[in-house]
Parts: C-alpha cells; structure tokens; sequence
C-alpha cells in the first residue's frame, strides 16, 4: 500500500497533552526538512495535510495521514477514513516493555501485598500481612490473552520474574516466549487454573465483552484479574460481581468502559482492587518512542514506500 506525499504540514494535536507535552514530539521531529512541525488545536487542524493525535475529530477525515500515538484505533472509523483515502498509523510496538512492567508492578503488589501496605500507611496503620497472605511469583502461571506487542512485552517481564507464562490467541499456533498457547475458543479452559489472567487483546468486534460472567466463573477464587486492554473487552459490571462475590480474589486494571472511572463505580472501594487510570504505557520516552515511528513515516513518504504501521 502507497502513502501520500510528504506533508507540508504535520500538526501535533493538543490532545497528546494527556500523554506526553506536544513540544516535545514538535522538538524531535525539528529535523524534518520538507515538513513543518507545529502543535495545533481543533481550530488548526484544516491547516495540515497530517496530524499526530490521541483523541479524534470529525476534521481528520479532510487530512492525508493520521497518526495515533497508541496502538488502540478503536476511536477512529476506519470505514470513513478507508472511504475519503485518510491514511492511518498507529503506535504498536513500542509499548511492549513498559505495560510488561506495570503489569509485573501490579503482579508483585499483589504477591507481597504493596498495595495493602500503601493503603495502610495512608491511615499510619502498622498492620502485617496473615501468614497466608504473602507468596512469591516463581511457581505461578499468567495467562496472557492477547499475544501481540503488549501480550509479549508482558511476557517477557513477567517470565523473568519465575512465572511460568501461557497464551490465547486466535489460533493454538506456538508463539516464542509463552509456554502453552491455547485458541481462543478454548478460553473458559485456559483461564481456568493460572493465578493470574492478563487481558492484552485490541478492541474489536469479536473481543467486546469478551471477559464476561462464565470466564470470571472460569477462573479460580484466588486468582488475580489484570486489564491493560481496553474497558470495553470487559464486562464490567460482571467484574463486579465476580468481585464482590469472592468469585476471583482481586483485579489490577488500567482501563475502563467509562473514562475517567467514575467516582461513583464500586471498583473505587473494593479490596483487592488496584485502579491506574489509564496510564500502563507512560514513560518519559513516550515521546521520542512516537517521534521515531512518525519520522520514518515521513521518510517513507519521501521515498513513495508503505508506511510502517498502517492500518488504514
């Protein structure tokens, strides 16, 4: 698949903010010579031929490319965008190391109980552990659903920490790194005995809800569920209840199917329940991680090559 030409503009979307400050991104592509680099609003966006963003506006689909800073294009509609001939790219790739280590963050907070602790010295509490609470990773089992860019990243932190780790994919095709790979029309079985089930699958279609009552009935009562995907492949109102019901011992999550959560959501309350709001890929190279993709995109559009991370 072809590009477009090089754009004269790229404009850096203020909805980055969120992530990471636009200058930044705007600083570190300064070295584009056919392309002139500036951060925009939603007023400056008919003035680019592209645009870097988080968010998306009905404007984009008057644009040649749109970037996306992170791997998720469930935002954009790519039918219109396939329609009008907007090229979009997203971020995938680069998220691997840093979601593997949150989520071995989230792993070892549960193993040594961090999180009890944090909640404890908030009320100067000097309270121990039972002497069953504690254990230690080496000899558990993650299952890791979704075995893509995140999939991997979170599976090569957390196997080097002793975990034993497995897959789910839409085939039972081997993939390196994971141990055991199940399909995905055995899920229910491969939740089933693992201590800790991690949900890394994009939002699509066939992912939506894909987390529902029967697969929290699925997993046993100590086992941990963590979700660095998107909000909307759980049901979360069934997370609740599976919560609440002592059904699964706790949950680590990142993302929601309203965001922010809200204030009202009983996962605010719940014990056993780590909420980070949305930010398991944050690093301070974020910026130059996105700088590279979008560079060599550009590049790419001067050499008339396909583009690097093309989904539309």
């Amino acid at each position: 698949m072809q590009g477009p030409s090089t754009p004269d503009r790229l404009g850096v979307h203020e909805s980055v903010r969120t992530v990471f400050p636009p200058e930044r991104l705007v600083d570190a592509l300064s070295d584009s010579p056919e392309t002139d680099v500036a951060v925009v609003d939603d007023d400056g966006i008919t003035d680019c031929d592209a645009v870097v963003t988080l968010e998306h506006r009905d404007a984009f689909v008057g644009l040649e490319w749109v970037h996306s800073i992170q791997a998720g294009i469930d935002r954009f509609p790519l039918e219109t965008f396939e329609e009008r001939g907007v090229v979009l790219t997203n971020s995938t790739g680069i998220h691997g190391r840093s979601v593997g280590e949150t989520v071995a963050g989230y792993l070892l907070a549960f193993a040594r109980r961090l999180h009890d602790h944090v909640e404890n010295r908030r009320e100067r509490r000097w309270d121990r552990p039972e002497w069953d609470e504690a254990f230690t990773l080496p000899g558990t089992t993650a299952c890791v659903v979704g075995t893509g860019t995140l999939g991997r990243g979170v599976a090569d932190v957390v196997g080097s920490l002793g975990v034993r780790v497995t897959g789910v994919r839409r085939s039972a095709d081997p993939v390196p790194g994971f141990e055991e790979i199940s399909a995905t029309d055995d899920l229910l079985e491969a939740i089933s005995g693992p201590k800790f089930v991690v949900a890394t699958v994009p939002l699509t279609p066939a992912t939506e809800g894909l987390f529902d009552a029967e697969a929290f009935a699925a997993m046993r009562e100590d086992a941990y569920f963590v979700n660095v995907a998107r909000g909307g492949v759980v049901d979360q109102a069934a997370l609740v209840d599976a919560l609440e019901a002592g059904d699964i011992a706790g949950a680590a999550l990142d993302v929601f199917e309203t965001e922010p959560l809200p204030e009202t959501s009983p996962l605010w309350d719940l014990e056993d329940v780590i909420v980070t709001p949305h930010c398991a890929a944050y690093t301070r190279d974020y910026y130059r991680d996105v700088a590279d993709i979008v560079r060599e995109n550009l590049e790419r559009c001067a050499g008339d090559g396909d583009f690097r991370n093309r989904v539309v």
